[in-house]
């Protein structure tokens, strides 16, 4: 007879394939994955359904859900202080809960003021939980798992935008307008579940060795924004994620129309390139994620804006290089391009939650969303008015932005790594 031991959590070996240690978090991860799911059926479906269950043409549906996204923009600085007040759970919990009343409600619009006052109280609702996503992070890890804990969730994250989108590709594509209200309401139910289980979560307190002494003066308190705003370490973190967000919105909103503008007869290659993306985040991240936490972080992100610049200079050259090379270019391309997304995300993502102090966390990390609310709201306008001037510029600027990246970074050389 073996005498075996259990070892506890905190002892037990690191994964080496870049997995952090879950265990008492699986609600958090669940809720996570209906999020990402929802997501993705949000993106691939909207649009579709309210052309199908209106009288309204496509250019309104796309003008009132562009009004709702703007008008959702600020949402994040709303939940900051709820989050350092309430914590992220409440928070992203409610959030879920008005994300799902939206869904149900899309069912009863049939007027661009419905669809825009809909999809502004969605917008309002996704915004809740992602204002509060780093919080839940720091919530489930120590600092020295926490990149190991975004790796993890943005592999889930591809994985149920790519599965969201394409399950309402298949209701759209098979089924008709009974199928697509069905869907709302199925969907509006997960966002109700996701509510209850980061509700019924209850993650052990960590105290991390640089947080236990951290604190925050009264009058820090009541400096709010403000005291976010002076951080200079942390706001040259926001411009650099602005950055990368609009490195981001390549693949929903610039690649394809690039790809119809310069190269004739492969409208297909847009699809395809996003799914090499989506599979390789999905399935590569954790692993990625591992052997970005061995590494300072900053140094690590620029090393992601340099790869950003090469993949996006490659793409620009693809439209004048000769017919049999453009897809062996775009295939570089995209592969630089997603290597640049898997280094950079843990590494921003685990880098913004160590520059805010725990009891503004909330604050700090709604301006960093507030970074990814407005790339992605003026992403559109930018690509298209540069393609208008010709199918190069975009790559310019992106290219451009992303060297200017590492320079600013370099600020935060010796304040963390």
């Amino acid at each position: 007879m073996s005498d075996s031991t259990t070892l506890p959590d905190d002892e037990k070996p690191v994964s080496r394939w870049g997995l952090p240690k879950v265990r008492g978090h699986a609600r958090f991860l669940a809720a996570g994955g209906i999020d990402s799911l929802g997501s993705g059926l949000l993106f691939a479906f909207q649009v579709v359904y309210f052309a199908r269950t209106t009288s309204m043409s496509l250019v309104e549906v796309g003008l009132a859900l562009t009004v709702a996204q703007l008008l959702a923009i600020p949402a994040p600085t709303l939940f900051g202080p709820l989050v350092d007040r309430f914590g992220p759970r409440a928070v992203a919990a409610s959030g879920n809960l008005v994300a799902g009343a939206g869904f149900v409600a899309y069912l009863f619009a049939d007027e661009f003021w419905h669809v825009a006052l809909m999809g502004l109280v969605v917008q309002v609702g996704v915004s809740a939980y992602w204002t509060s996503y780093g919080s839940l992070v720091a919530l489930a890890s120590t600092a020295d798992q926490r990149t190991r804990w975004f790796g993890l969730m943005q592999a889930m994250r591809n994985a149920g935008v790519g599965l969201g989108g394409a399950l309402a590709a298949l209701v759209v594509g098979v089924g008709g307008v009974e199928w697509m209200n069905w869907l709302l309401i199925a969907n509006a139910v997960s966002y109700v579940l996701a509510a209850w289980l980061l509700i019924s979560w209850h993650p052990a307190p960590v105290v991390d060795e640089d947080e236990e002494h951290a604190s925050s003066s009264d009058e820090e308190e009541r400096a709010g924004y403000v005291a976010v705003l002076r951080d200079g370490a942390f706001m040259r973190l926001v411009a650099v994620n602005f950055v990368f967000v609009l490195s981001a919105m390549v693949l929903s909103v610039l690649l394809a129309i690039y790809i119809v503008e310069t190269i004739e007869g492969m409208v297909w290659l847009a699809g395809v390139l996003l799914t090499v993306n989506t599979v390789l985040v999905a399935v590569m991240q954790p692993a990625v994620a591992g052997w970005v936490e061995r590494r300072p972080a900053p140094r690590v992100i620029a090393a992601a804006a340099v790869l950003n610049a090469v993949g996006f200079a490659v793409f620009g050259f693809v439209g004048i290089l000769p017919g049999w090379l453009v897809i062996p270019g775009m295939v570089v391309a995209i592969l630089i391009y997603t290597l640049a997304e898997l280094v950079q995300s843990p590494a921003v993502s685990a880098l913004s939650v160590s520059l805010s102090p725990p009891a503004r966390r909330g604050r700090h990390l709604a301006v960093f969303q507030l970074s990814w609310n407005v790339g992605g709201a003026v992403a559109p306008v930018v690509f298209t008015t540069l393609l208008s001037y010709g199918s190069g510029w975009p790559w310019v600027l992106l290219t451009v932005l992303s060297l200017l990246s590492v320079f600013v970074l370099g600020g935060h050389r010796g304040r963390t790594s």
